[in-house]
């Protein structure tokens, strides 16, 4: 018999949903007992390029990035994600084709997943979860949109401050090559930014 997954509590998950929808508490009870905990350890994967994502990861503790590897072998991150926010390869799991992301955990983490049939089910279930989670298609819509016309429009120290402003509590977690990676630089050329930035600070 295989070893019990230990609990991941659902409540952070809860709280997230009730800033957008008001579930209640049967419809809480339903939404908690769909969630597949998990946990990973420090550079574990949660989706590996080539394979079909089959769960939205919800961050209950930990730090996780997204990236995508070129013909190269080079990193280029595109998303993080930690206590509070989704993360997956998101075009994976809602055309279940292979992944071009891999997910990677950058801490030890506590994740709560969904994959489609849950949530599928979910949506009959308890029709809020539409309004839900089309906000956070919406909010992840956005985000990518306005990283992208950042990338083609402001220099480096543009977008290292926009960085800085948007995500305070990301950078002391991350390794400085995967923030330069994220924003398009070297580390050298970002430890360059920073310092000038630190310094009119």
């Amino acid at each position: 018999m295989p070893p019990a997954i230990p609990s991941v509590s659902p409540d952070l998950l809860l709280t997230n949903i009730a800033r957008h929808v008001l579930l209640t508490p049967a419809e809480a009870a339903t939404v908690a007992a769909a969630l597949r905990p998990r946990h990973l350890r420090r550079r574990q994967f949660a989706v590996q390029a080539g394979e079909v994502c089959q769960y939205e990861s919800f961050v209950v503790r930990g730090c996780l990035r997204a990236f995508y590897t070129d013909v190269n072998g080079f990193e280029h991150n595109v998303l993080f994600a930690i206590e509070d926010w989704w993360i997956a390869d998101l075009a994976s799991y809602l055309t279940q084709t292979p992944a071009t992301l891999d997910v990677e955990a950058l801490e030890d983490c506590e994740l709560l997943q969904l994959d489609r049939a849950a949530l599928e089910a979910l949506y009959e279930q308890v029709p809020k979860l539409e309004r839900y989670f089309r906000l956070m298609l919406q909010n992840a819509f956005v985000a990518q949109q306005q990283r992208a016309l950042q990338s083609i429009s402001l220099p480096a120290e543009a977008r290292y401050r926009q960085f800085r402003a948007k995500y305070p509590q990301l950078e002391q977690r991350l390794p400085q090559r995967h923030v330069a990676s994220y924003l398009g630089i070297t580390p050298e050329f970002l430890s360059k930014v920073r310092k000038q930035v630190l310094q009119e600070s």
